[in-house]
């Protein structure tokens, strides 16, 4: 489960199982944990996240897409 980014009390990461479903980033924050697809960006599940912590990580995620597209194709080329 490589982390690839921490910032705002907010942890990114994917599990090494996944590289047969398209690039996403797993996402943390107290309790609560998100889902996102990275190409083209979206939403796939948010539970225990408050909504404005929701938007907040989509927001991150959006800032960091690059990176997080970049970190994907390092781990499962």
């Amino acid at each position: 489960m490589p982390t690839v980014l921490r910032k705002d009390g907010f942890e990114f990461y994917f599990y090494s199982e996944e590289g047969n479903e398209p690039p996403h980033i797993h996402v943390d924050k107290g309790g609560g944990t998100a889902k996102f697809w990275l190409s083209p960006l979206g939403l796939a599940y948010a539970d225990g996240l408050k909504s404005v912590e929701t938007k907040k990580a989509r927001r991150l995620v959006e800032e960091n897409q690059e990176l997080l597209l970049q970190k994907w194709d390092e781990h499962f080329g």
